[in-house]
C-alpha cells in the first residue's frame, strides 16, 4: 500500500528531527541526525545545515509493515510557505507537529487552513515534551479552541494497548453505529480503531500523539497508529493520472518534473500529451523515471498509482498541473506581499540574468518574475527578508551570478467595483478582430477569472476559446498605479473575426484594448496586503498594544485575558505592520509574542498617498493602450476609447 504522508509544523517546532526517527526506525537511515549537527537526512542542502531550518521540501522512502510511505519534509519558515503548499496537494495523509512548549503559533494556523482548503485528512504530534515548560494540556486545548474541537489525545499504541474509555466515547460520538455498539456494551477494540480510520479520513477525527522526537520518546506507538489508522485507494488499471508539485534541475541541467501518479502507470518512453503555460498542447517523451530517497535517486523502469516519482522528458509542465486523465490546474492560495528590484552588475547581459530567473521562476511560481520593460527592470515577489537572502545565495551557488536585491516594497493590486464594458477593435491593414467585454467585481483574493457568454453564431469555439485565454495567461494591470489587476470577473459578451484577414495575433490585441477600454469605464481602487495577528503580552503592556495597532491603522478583536497575560488578535496593513515584531521586543524586553499570517487584500488605507508616490501616467503606457485600430480606405486609423464604442462593428442588442 502506497501512501504519502507530509510532515508540517511551525519552524522550530522540531519536524525534521522528527523526521529523523520515522526513518530511522523504519530502517530507512542507519544512524539519526540533528539540525543543530546539520546531518539530517532531508535537509542535505549547505544553506539548510547553515540556517537550521527546511527551505526545500525534501522526500524520502521509507517502509513499516506493509506499507511504503513516501515521506514529505515541508519547510516551516513562512518565507517559504508557497513550496509547502505545493506538496500538500499530492499528500494523502498530514502530520502536523506542534511543540509543547510554544504551542499553536501563527503558522500552524495557516497550515491547518490549508489543509483544511485541500481536504488533507490530518494528524499531530505535540513535540518536545521533554523541554522545561512543556505542558501537554494546555498545547491540547490551544488545538481545541484554535484548530479542530474534533481532535482525540491518544495515549501509546492503540495496536497492543488497552482500548481507553475516553478514546472510544470520543470516536462513538461520532459515528452511530459505533454508539449503539457502545450502549449496548458490545464495542470491540477492532470496532473502534476501524471507525476511527474512517473518521480520520473523513477528516471528522483527528489523532493527537506526544513525545520528544529527541529523545525518541513515543515515536514507536505513533509509527504503529498511524500503519494501523491510515488507509490509501489506488488503481493501477485505470487510465494515467497525475499531480505535479515540483520542478528542479539537476546539476547536468536537466529539468526534473516531480509528481504524483494518483491512477494509472507509467513507463520510461511513455509520450505525455499535455497543455503548455500558454495554451499549446504538447506531446512529449518521458526519457527517465526516477524514485528520489533525500538528494538521491533510483532509476525505475516504471511507476504505478500512490508513487511519488520523478521525470525527465517533460520540457514545460507546471508545478500544480494534472497530467493524463487529471486535466486541471491548480490554484494556490498562499500569494506573496512584497516585490524587490533584482540589482546586478552591468557587466551582465539582460538576457543572461533573466534566463536565470526564468528558471528559478519554473522552480517557485510565486516568485513570478516579470520584467518591467518601461523602467528596463527585473522584480520578483517574495514573502520575506530570508527568502531573499536565501535566493542571492541560490543564484550564486548556482548560476555563479553576484546579484542582490532592493528593499522589499509593498505588492498592490487594484479591482474595480462596479460593472462595466470594454471594447476593442484591431484591424491595421490584413489583420481584423473585434472583441467585446464585461468586466465585473469578483470575489476578494480570486484574480481574474474569464467566462464566456458568446454564442457560436457570433464568433467560432476557437477564436473563442483564444479570447478567454487571453483574458487570463497575461498579467493585466490597473490604470491607478500600474499594480496587477484582480478580483475581476471578465465575460466574453461577443465578437467578429474575418474569413480572410484574422489572424490569432489578432485577438490578442484586440482583447488586451478591450479589457483596458472597460477599466478606464470602471471605478477602479487600490488593494494593499493584511495581515492577521496574534499578540501574546503581559497585561502591563496592554494599553500600549492596542494604541500601536490603532495607529498602525489596524482593528482588533476583545482582548483574552489569562491570568497575567493578554492575547489581542486583528488584522492591520502590511505596509505599516511588517516591521512591528522588532518594536514589540523591545519595549516588552523579548517577553512579547507575535505571529503574523497574510490575509489577504483589502482596500488600500493610504491609497491617495501611494497613488501620488507612483506617478503612474496610463496615457504613456504605449503597450497597454485603450484605443482601437480601424481600418477605412486602406488606412489605420486610431480611436480613443471614448469614442471607440460608437465606431464598433457589431451593436450590443
Amino acid at each position: 500500500m502506497n501512501k504519502t504522508i507530509g510532515l508540517l509544523a511551525h519552524v522550530d517546532a522540531g519536524k525534521t528531527t522528527f523526521a529523523e526517527q520515522l526513518l530511522y526506525h523504519t530502517n530507512s537511515i542507519r544512524s539519526r541526525g540533528r539540525v543543530d549537527h546539520q546531518d539530517a537526512f532531508l535537509d542535505s542542502h549547505a544553506m539548510e545545515k547553515a540556517r537550521g531550518i527546511t527551505i526545500f521540501a525534501g522526500q524520502a522512502v521509507m517502509t513499516y509493515k506493509n506499507s511504503t510511505y513516501y515521506l514529505m519534509d515541508t519547510p516551516g519558515h513562512v518565507d517559504f510557505s508557497a513550496e509547502m503548499e505545493r506538496a500538500i496537494q499530492v499528500m494523502d495523509y498530514a502530520v502536523v507537529i506542534v511543540s509543547a512548549v510554544e504551542g499553536v503559533e501563527g503558522h500552524t494556523e495557516t497550515v491547518w487552513q490549508l489543509l483544511e482548503k485541500y481536504n488533507i485528512p490530518t494528524v499531530l504530534f505535540i513535540n518536545k515534551i521533554d523541554r522545561s515548560g512543556a505542558d501537554v494540556s494546555a498545547v491540547l486545548s490551544e488545538i481545541h479552541a484554535q484548530l479542530t474541537p474534533h481532535a482525540l489525545h491518544v495515549n501509546g499504541s492503540l495496536l497492543h494497548g488497552e482500548m481507553t474509555e475516553d478514546v472510544i466515547l470520543f470516536t462513538a460520538e461520532r459515528d452511530e453505529e459505533l454508539f449503539e455498539a457502545y450502549v449496548e456494551g458490545k464495542a470491540r477494540s477492532s470496532q473502534v480503531t476501524e471507525s476511527m480510520a474512517q473518521l480520520i479520513q473523513e477528516r471528522a477525527l483527528f489523532m493527537v500523539m506526544s513525545g520528544s522526537a529527541l529523545l525518541d520518546q513515543g515515536m514507536t506507538e505513533f509509527m504503529e497508529n498511524v500503519e494501523h489508522l491510515t488507509r490509501t485507494v489506488y488503481d493501477d488499471n485505470q487510465a494515467f493520472a497525475a499531480k505535479v508539485f515540483k520542478i528542479r534541475h539537476d546539476p547536468q541541467g536537466s529539468r526534473v518534473t516531480f509528481m504524483k501518479l494518483t491512477q494509472g502507470q507509467m513507463s520510461v518512453r511513455d509520450e505525455l500529451t499535455y497543455t503548455n503555460g500558454n495554451g499549446e498542447e504538447m506531446t512529449e517523451k518521458i526519457t527517465s523515471i526516477r524514485v528520489y530517497n533525500g538528494d538521491k535517486y533510483t532509476m525505475a523502469d516504471y511507476a504505478k498509482a500512490g508513487q511519488l516519482i520523478a521525470v525527465t522528458g517533460l520540457t514545460q509542465a507546471r508545478a500544480g498541473d494534472g497530467l493524463g486523465y487529471l486535466d486541471t490546474r491548480a490554484e494556490y492560495q498562499l500569494i506573496a506581499a512584497l516585490k524587490s528590484k533584482v540589482i546586478y552588475p552591468a557587466t551582465y547581459s539582460v538576457r543572461e540574468v533573466l534566463h536565470c530567473f526564468q528558471v528559478l521562476d519554473a522552480e517557485d511560481p510565486s516568485l513570478h518574475v516579470t520584467w518591467d520593460e518601461g523602467l528596463q527592470e527585473l522584480h520578483v515577489h517574495v514573502m520575506g527578508a530570508i527568502q531573499l537572502e536565501v535566493l542571492e545565495q541560490v543564484v550564486r551557488e548556482r548560476f555563479g551570478m553576484m546579484v542582490s536585491f532592493g528593499t522589499p516594497e509593498i505588492l498592490y493590486y487594484e479591482t474595480i467595483t462596479k460593472e462595466s464594458r470594454g471594447y476593442g477593435h484591431f484591424e491595421p491593414l490584413g489583420h481584423y478582430a473585434e472583441v467585446h467585454l464585461k468586466l465585473e467585481p469578483g470575489v476578494p483574493n480570486s484574480g481574474v477569472v474569464a467566462m464566456n457568454a458568446c454564442h457560436a453564431d457570433d464568433l467560432s469555439n476557437g477564436y473563442q476559446h483564444l479570447i478567454l485565454q487571453h483574458v487570463t495567461e497575461a498579467e493585466h494591470h490597473g490604470l491607478l498605479t500600474g499594480s496587477p489587476l484582480t478580483d475581476v470577473i471578465v465575460t466574453l459578451m461577443t465578437g467578429r473575426a474575418h474569413n480572410k484577414h484574422t489572424s490569432g495575433g489578432d485577438f490578442r490585441e484586440a482583447t488586451r484594448r478591450a479589457l483596458r477600454q472597460g477599466l478606464e469605464q470602471a471605478e477602479m481602487v487600490l488593494l494593499e496586503p493584511y495581515y492577521t495577528f496574534k499578540i501574546k503580552v503581559d497585561l502591563v503592556h496592554i494599553g500600549r498594544v492596542m494604541s500601536d495597532i490603532q495607529q498602525a491603522h489596524g482593528s482588533f478583536d476583545a482582548p483574552e485575558m489569562y491570568e497575567d497575560k493578554a492575547i489581542l488578535t486583528g488584522i492591520a496593513p502590511v505596509a505599516t505592520f511588517m516591521q512591528y515584531g522588532l518594536e514589540l521586543a523591545s519595549f516588552t524586553k523579548g517577553k512579547g509574542a507575535l505571529t503574523l499570517q497574510l490575509a489577504g487584500y483589502q482596500p488600500c488605507h493610504q491609497a491617495e498617498a501611494v497613488i501620488s508616490e507612483r506617478k503612474y501616467d496610463k496615457n504613456a503606457d504605449l503597450v497597454y493602450t485603450s484605443s482601437s485600430i480601424f481600418c477605412s480606405k486602406g488606412q489605420a486609423y486610431s480611436v480613443p476609447w471614448t469614442e471607440a464604442e460608437r465606431h464598433m462593428h457589431i451593436r450590443d442588442k
